[in-house]
């Protein structure tokens, strides 16, 4: 299988794309590139594809070994050694000289994105935001922070599909008004309900839904959202020096996902309107999500990973906008320390209270 490497016009060390620049860098020389200077490279690539046999399972053709076992290796051309990864890996880098390498193939025919969102963060604002995410954490244990324990950090380019939608939404709610009183013989209570009803039409641009089967769907969803206004038409040299993958979720298993989000928002929406009740229900919603535009676009993503107590902790970072999310272990000796701590406090006040009360 073939690969192409960017290298620098002027020492042939492996170029990579900046964050902090938004332009490609030699790390070697210190040579900066626009990414339109190689939109040459990158049609004069697209045209070899183009007379390349492309080895695709839905074609027909027969898998090689290495990919029916859903891996594939790749030759570096830079120092001649193996590259083996995931058979939907579309960039990366080689482990022995560190050259970043892309692999077109993944890339070309109907697979092509339309649309890169390119990193704006670093590895070392990913390590820094790991570090303020331990911050103040009573519960965490202390080794856990030691940085030196991550199994991973790599910036990857996840593949999303992006949904446009009109969502017409009519919603019935019960709401409900609760006073009370009280006179010389009862206490009173009063539930007052109030039909209320909403309707109109909501207009969804761009909802992302992971197309990967490797990263986890909620780990996703809660680093949104991202500007897509920075979104631009894909070339291949914005993956240099990061991972990449083309997607291996198709565009209708997403679409129920999608339809799910765009009708939970448009609920959330439309209740938001209603206000100056004391409780509120939903008693009839109907929602008809009309199909748009779909987009297949590559979102910057930090991974961060490491291991605890047999158990792996995974940590994502926004590329974009840089917030941070992820689970993190327990110290179970420090928690019920604390637990015991407070109940201990709590047992000597109500005995103090006992003792004030027996004594009147």
């Amino acid at each position: 299988m073939s690969i192409h490497e960017y290298k620098c016009p002027n020492c042939g060390g492996g170029i990579q794309f900046d964050s902090a620049e938004q332009k490609l860098v030699c790390p070697y020389c210190g040579t900066v590139m626009d990414v339109e200077a190689l939109q040459a490279l990158d049609e004069s690539l697209a045209h070899a594809q183009e007379s390349e046999a492309t080895d695709w399972g839905y074609q027909g053709e027969e898998w090689a070994n290495e990919e029916q076992q859903g891996m594939a290796v790749y030759t570096c051309k830079s120092c001649g050694g193996e590259i083996i990864g995931d058979e939907t890996m579309g960039a990366t880098s080689c482990p022995f000289c560190g050259n970043p390498v892309l692999m077109p193939s993944k890339f070309s025919g109907t697979l092509k994105p339309d649309l890169v969102l390119p990193f704006k963060t670093s590895k070392e604002q990913a390590l820094t935001a790991l570090q303020n995410h331990y911050l103040n954490k009573k519960f965490l244990p202390a080794v856990f922070k030691d940085k030196n324990r991550l199994e991973e950090v790599k910036g990857v380019y996840v593949p999303f599909w992006l949904f446009d939608a009109e969502a017409d939404v009519s919603i019935e709610f019960d709401g409900r008004q609760n006073k009370s009183w009280s006179d010389q013989n009862y206490d009173h209570e009063e539930t007052s309900h109030y039909r209320i009803i909403r309707e109109g039409s909501l207009v969804f641009d761009k909802v992302p839904i992971d197309g990967s089967e490797d990263v986890d769907d909620t780990l996703m969803e809660s680093i949104e959202p991202f500007d897509f206004s920075e979104a631009v038409d894909f070339k291949t040299a914005y993956l240099a020096g990061f991972f990449a993958n083309k997607y291996d979720v198709e565009v209708e298993e997403c679409q129920t996902r999608a339809d799910e989000r765009m009708r939970n928002s448009a609920s959330s929406e439309f209740e938001r309107t209603v206000s100056g009740y004391d409780e509120l229900d939903v008693t009839i919603s109907r929602i008809d999500v009309k199909k748009g535009e779909v987009a297949y676009a590559l979102l910057p993503v930090w991974l961060l990973s490491t291991k605890w107590n047999g158990e792996t902790y995974t940590f994502a970072m926004n590329g974009q906008t840089g917030k941070f999310v992820g689970d993190l272990p327990l110290d179970k000796s420090v928690s019920r320390k604390y637990f015991w701590g407070i109940f201990g406090g709590m047992a000597v006040v109500l005995t103090v209270l006992a003792q004030i009360i027996a004594s009147r």
